[in-house]
């Protein structure tokens, strides 16, 4: 007979008491990873001090440190060679001339080890291509996003797999496409987006190698880093493989594909359920729930960025509080909204990032849709016991997001904020002042669940819906050209004004998909501000954005550490998701003057 259930909490208590200083020390342990150790950590710690003299060297202005963690060494360089050049350099700081003379002599290009890769399955205007856009200004216009994915489109160079201690990228067996600009690799969780725009394109083919290259990282690693780089290996991103491997089943009913692929799902999962990730909280009822929450392995300066966050540490006083930032810094980029007030104490100050203290509404989302799946995909395969295990484990993910994050008074989902001062002693005590009643897009993201859910009940009944439709009808982030971010113009680059294209398209799914006709509505008034925003922005630039300013229509975004980008990669597959699913009206302007 098992332990009444009270005493099994009690069990549960005492035994994450006693392993609590074990769990602190390895969420605190920085991760082994490909960019540490031997050789490949000599050339990682060699480009680290590249970026720090080209900053000297060359100045803060248009200054970005990843494109110095990029450079692949040249042919006919060494690591040894380049070193003791660099440490030769004037100091404290060589002229323009002599630092770009050195990059030219040691380094090749960054990107030069990615090669083109024309697709096979690209065709210029697929057969059943967007059935329902009649007019001829918006079909012209998507015919040429559709043609971005050739521009994207890559392979990892030979010499990477052959020769990786002189390469920070790392090596992929399938083709890949790139977000675009300065992200010159694959990125985990821009791919969902990315699969649903080649899906779109009928590039099943693409799609799939797309997918099966962050399973061959999970394979490698245990768990899709943040990007296909050494130095974004001690973190992961937004998990949504599940979904990934879902829709292209869905539009192609490969079972070969999720056999292959179902392994590295069960894999992921363990890693977003291991102590690194993994919160107990107890609610007023006494359940305690197990949710996640991003927390990297990592508390040094994050490679990419380490110029950039050693200036940010400079006003900390101990080691410590430096480490402990670094912390933060990488566990904020694990959850993709790098950065945000969302994740501030002071939203003024970035060195009070607490994202590990935080219990996000849209990892748990994320990861409840990863449970759905993989007991569609178990049940699909025959195996039941699998399937049982993971729809129960769905179901008590659901009950810790109702209980532990649903506000009823803001008919909204809520972060959580735990305390911060180490006295928790294992299990957290649920209080409702806890929750984080800042209003982010991130808010409305289980709404998402209605859309994706893998043959299971819809998450959010119709009378709970109207409920959260109509706060977020009220709670201003609806602007003319978009959802904002958030509410709170901070300079970061995930705040307001900046719209995201993830965000709308998971809010105007879930929005879709609710039942409502008034939410149907919503959704496609949504998405025709979002495709008017980008159509007006790329006929006045020429170029697809990152992020776009949804105060005015046609304006692309800003703020960050870096400069806005173009290419791009989840904007393109939104922008086609919307045009497939609602179409355009010959009748309808596209231009944002209407």
């Amino acid at each position: 007979m098992p332990p009444p259930p009270r005493l099994h909490q009690l069990l549960v208590f005492f035994l994450v008491l006693l392993l609590l200083p074990l769990l602190s020390a390895i969420h605190m342990a920085p991760a082994a990873s490909a960019g540490e150790g031997g050789v490949e950590e000599a050339l990682l710690g060699l480009l680290q001090r590249v970026q720090s003299v080209a900053l000297r060297a060359l100045g803060a202005r248009d200054f970005d440190p990843k494109l110095y963690v990029d450079l692949p060494l040249a042919a006919d360089a060494s690591a040894a060679a380049a070193a003791a050049a660099l440490a030769s350099l004037p100091r404290p700081a060589p002229s323009r001339g002599e630092m770009e003379a050195y990059i030219s002599r040691y380094f090749a290009p960054a990107g030069s080890d990615l090669v083109a890769a024309d697709p096979p399955d690209f065709e210029r205007e697929p057969r059943g291509f967007l059935p329902k856009v009649e007019s001829a200004a918006a079909r012209a216009w998507a015919l040429e996003v559709h043609a971005l994915w050739k521009d994207l489109t890559r392979r990892v160079a030979p010499a990477v797999a052959v020769r990786p201690e002189r390469h920070t990228l790392l090596s992929l067996p399938g083709r890949v496409v790139v977000p675009g600009s300065r992200f010159r690799e694959v990125y985990y969780w821009d791919s969902y987006w990315v699969v649903r725009g080649l899906l779109v394109s009928k590039m099943y083919e693409t799609a799939k190698d797309v997918t099966l290259n962050l399973v061959y990282l999970v394979e490698k690693y245990g768990f899709v880093p943040n990007g296909a780089r050494s130095y974004y290996t001690n973190r992961s991103q937004p998990p949504l493989l599940s979904s990934m491997i879902l829709d292209i089943y869905m539009a192609t009913g490969d079972m070969v594909f999720v056999r292959r692929a179902f392994p590295s799902l069960l894999k992921e999962h363990s890693f977003w359920m291991s102590e690194v990730h993994n919160v107990a909280i107890m609610d007023n009822h006494g359940h305690v729930h197990n949710m996640s929450r991003y927390q990297a392995m990592w508390n040094k300066p994050r490679p990419e960025s380490a110029t950039i966050d050693e200036e940010l540490a400079s006003k900390l006083t101990s080691t410590a509080a430096k480490e402990q930032f670094y912390h933060q810094v990488a566990s904020t980029a694990e959850s993709g909204w790098d950065f945000s007030s969302r994740w501030m104490r002071d939203s003024t100050d970035m060195t009070t990032l607490t994202t590990s203290y935080i219990i996000p509404v849209d990892l748990n989302t994320f990861i409840l849709k990863m449970e759905q799946d993989i007991a569609f995909f178990a049940k699909l395969i025959g195996e039941s016991p699998i399937s049982e295990r993971f729809s129960e484990a769905s179901k008590a993910r659901y009950d810790a997001i109702e209980s532990v994050l649903w506000n009823s008074d803001m008919d909204q989902w809520l972060d959580y904020w735990l305390p911060t001062d180490g006295n928790c002693q294992g299990i957290y005590l649920w209080k409702p002042n806890s929750q984080n009643r800042a209003i982010f897009a991130s808010n409305f993201v289980p709404l998402w669940l209605n859309a994706q859910h893998s043959g299971l009940v819809r998450f959010v009944n119709e009378a709970k819906s109207v409920r959260v439709m109509k706060s977020l009808q009220a709670s201003g982030l609806l602007q003319p050209a978009g959802i904002a971010t958030s509410l709170s113009n901070t300079g970061q680059q995930w705040d307001f004004p900046n719209g995201w294209a993830p965000l709308q398209h998971l809010i105007a799914e879930g929005l879709l998909r609710s039942g409502l006709a008034e939410a149907r509505k919503l959704a496609e008034d949504i998405a025709t501000r979002w495709v008017r925003t980008n159509y007006d922005a790329y006929k006045a630039t020429g170029a697809m954005h990152e992020k776009y300013d949804v105060e005015a229509c046609g304006k692309s975004g800003g703020g960050g550490e870096y400069k806005p980008q173009t290419g791009f990669g989840w904007s393109n597959g939104v922008i086609l998701s919307f045009l497939e699913e609602y179409g355009w009206p010959q009748d309808k302007e596209i231009c944002c003057s209407s």
